[in-house]
């Protein structure tokens, strides 16, 4: 059965990069009907944070990846490191070294004064059991280093990129598997992580592909079965340079906040690599679990498009009903509240904003921006459309009588609207436009938006007479 894993570090919130090396797990997993496993790599106790442990796990079941079996904490498994360290000394497979950071230092001087790369000398590989009870007593605390064999080839066959050797004299020497304070390095943790957790393929990103020869010298090691890698081509932003803070936003948590929906987050990071083979790209988690397949990823980099994911995230929102809006938007805005910036908003006025910008938000956060008139009287009035579309002398004379005609309405329906706008502009000698764009500012704050009728139906006869009434006490505060 296959067993992949996902393995974050909870030292920040979880990148996009790793979000995508989760789906691409979950999805191959799902595809074999293997199982898909989670593991916490919290080892770098200087920059762990518990609550980044709350946003891996939240951001993972946000975005719809349930993982199979209990989570695997590192920092609960050190006993298990320090037998296998052990083990692998007794093998002759790993040493002692009780080296100080500035002998260390001294050695690395060395190799940059000779211009060659540095690898340990191995000064404690050969240790008498004197020396060792002797550094012991001076009180230096020892780290294990792996002993790796001088000028041996190491080729695995990757499934994203074929066969890779590496010539172990390339490798650095004697790496450390175990540090002086207890704790395992990388190299070593995930290698019986991955050997206990009886992990069969380890999918992850092509900056690990350095590790793997390292990972496997101590799989054969220890006599342990190799699983099989496939190693993930890098999300790049549009300067192809590693995507990073400076291209916008790169986590869940914050594409979460701008209202990025996560089916349409795991849609857009499932292709950044891969491809059903056809020109979709709106593609189900249900179609990608039937199509995905390891073999079919895509060896060159990808450039994560901002764009790209907010026109996506808006056929994702047209693609709701009325009501699975309206329910997404209420649990949006209560995930704003929770952390401290949501909006005041009625169920009735939810509905208001579904009506009005379903068809031309690109976020659920537009919904609230772009309608902030619809549940708040205290909105902005944009300068510069109060300055074009309010110029007219007689501007707020004409928007007070069209205030008075509105209120005599009895049917408050869009067609009506209109047939009273546009008659009394008809009476006034006035373009159309001139009414309609004062109208607009006036009820809205802005220039633009969706169509002025339907607009005026949905937010209400009272507000809409209200703010046609006073709109020149506001105009008259913006002033200096």
């Amino acid at each position: 059965m296959v067993r992949t894993r996902f393995a974050p570090s909870p030292t920040g919130y979880l990148h996009v990069g790793g979000a995508r090396t989760a789906i691409f797990n979950y999805l191959y997993s799902r595809h074999t009907g293997g199982k898909f496993l989670l593991r916490i790599e919290d080892t770098d106790r200087q920059r762990y944070k518990p609550e980044w442990v709350d946003a891996i796990l939240n951001g993972l079941k946000w975005l719809g990846l349930e993982w199979d079996e209990d989570v695997v904490f590192q920092s609960e498994r050190l006993e298990r490191y320090r037998e296998v360290a052990d083990e692998l000394i007794d093998r002759g497979k790993a040493y002692r070294c009780y080296c100080t950071p500035e002998e260390l230092e001294a050695e690395r001087e060395e190799a940059r004064r000779k211009g060659v790369p540095y690898r340990y000398s191995r000064k404690c590989l050969h240790l008498s059991d004197e020396e060792r009870w002797r550094y012991e007593e001076e009180g230096r605390r020892f780290s294990v280093r792996f002993y790796v064999p001088d000028n041996t080839e190491i080729t695995f066959h990757d499934i994203v990129h074929g066969d890779i050797t590496y010539n172990t004299n390339d490798l650095g020497g004697d790496f450390i598997i175990v540090r002086s304070d207890g704790f395992p390095t990388y190299n070593f943790a995930v290698v019986v992580d991955d050997h206990d957790m009886g992990v069969t393929h380890v999918v992850r990103g092509d900056d690990h592909i350095p590790n793997t020869p390292k990972q496997i010298l101590i799989y054969k090691a220890m006599g342990w079965d190799l699983p099989q890698f496939a190693h993930l081509p890098m999300i790049l932003g549009p300067d192809r340079q590693k995507l990073s803070k400076r291209h916008g936003s790169t986590s869940l948590e914050e594409f979460r906040i701008q209202g990025i929906l996560p089916e349409a987050l795991f849609n857009y990071l499932l292709l950044l690599g891969w491809s059903p083979g056809d020109n979709r790209e709106i593609i189900s988690k249900e179609e990608a679990i039937k199509l995905f397949d390891l073999k079919d990823v895509n060896k060159s980099a990808s450039v994560f498009d901002h764009n790209k994911l907010y026109w996506m995230n808006s056929e994702y929102i047209r693609s709701l009903s009325d009501r699975e809006l309206l329910e997404r938007l209420r649990e949006y805005n209560d995930y704003l509240s929770d952390l401290g910036h949501g909006y005041a908003v009625s169920r009735e006025d939810l509905e208001k904003l579904v009506k009005l910008f379903k068809e031309r938000a690109k976020t659920l956060r537009d919904f609230f921006e772009y309608g902030v008139f619809v549940f708040s009287e205290n909105y902005p009035l944009d300068g510069k459309a109060v300055k074009k579309r309010l110029k007219d002398p007689n501007i707020f004379t004409y928007l007070r009588e069209l205030a008075t005609r509105f209120e005599r309405l009895e049917s408050w329906k869009e067609e009506e609207i209109e047939r009273v706008l546009r008659g009394y502009a008809d009476e006034l000698g006035v373009k159309h436009a001139l009414l309609i764009h004062a109208t607009r500012v006036a009820v809205s704050g802005v220039g633009v938006g969706p169509s002025l009728f339907l607009l005026l139906e949905v937010l209400g006869k009272d507000k809409v007479v209200g703010r046609l009434k006073t709109l020149d006490e506001r105009v008259k505060g913006l002033q200096p």
